[in-house]
């Protein structure tokens, strides 16, 4: 008898894409990942594992420059919109997550994650990181 589709949704990761040659981005990974042990959550580092990207239509640079979170339902969520995604998955964090969905704030985060990552992106390959 086959597995209602809940069951098989739920037993899908949370597939976060991130990039460990940015120091910042690589720090901020490793916070989320320690405060997630036992969530069902796959981290890809784009820097290790580059090839990842290409069945899902992604781009390398994209993902260097702003984090990628697939959920379950395979739904592409991204920048501060992913980083939100992450921090619904933390007790801890939960709290950070909500506001930042709100309409006025998720477009004012949206736009400084964005700002943000432009620079930091932009600051990482001056640097040579990759």
């Amino acid at each position: 008898m086959p597995e209602p589709a809940e069951a098989i949704e739920a037993a899908a990761p949370t597939t976060v894409y991130y990039n460990s040659a940015c120091p910042v981005c690589d720090a901020g990974v490793c916070a989320m990942r320690d405060s997630l042990p036992a969530a069902n959550v796959e981290w890809i580092d784009v820097h290790a594992r580059p090839e990842v990207l290409e069945p899902l239509g992604l781009r390398l640079e994209d993902v260097r420059e702003r984090l990628h979170l697939v959920d379950p339902s395979g739904a592409t969520r991204i920048g501060a919109d992913a980083l939100a995604g992450v921090l619904s998955l933390s007790p801890a964090w939960r709290w950070l997550a909500r506001p930042l969905q709100w309409p006025g704030l998720r477009t004012l985060a949206a736009w400084s994650y964005n700002r943000f990552a432009r620079l930091l992106y932009r600051w990482n390959r001056a640097r040579g990181h990759w």
